[in-house]
């Protein structure tokens, strides 16, 4: 499972902008996602890793059918 940001109708919108100015935050909606990991392998865990390191974010590694 993976968590991503949602992708929100208007009312769902507009119930969250209202959420916000009231407790005076700004607020991030996520939602689960099923996805299938790649597997792999010593060298490609190592390129991945420093591919992180080198942009200073997160990658995910998947299958896509």
């Amino acid at each position: 499972m993976l968590w991503a940001f949602s992708s929100l109708k208007d009312k769902q919108m507009k119930a969250i902008r209202e959420l916000e100015e009231r407790m005076g935050v700004t607020l991030l909606a996520f939602s689960s996602i099923d996805i299938d990991y790649a597997n792999l392998t010593e060298e490609e865990l190592k390129l991945l890793l420093q591919a992180e390191k080198d942009m200073g974010l997160s990658l995910v590694a998947v299958n896509v059918e």
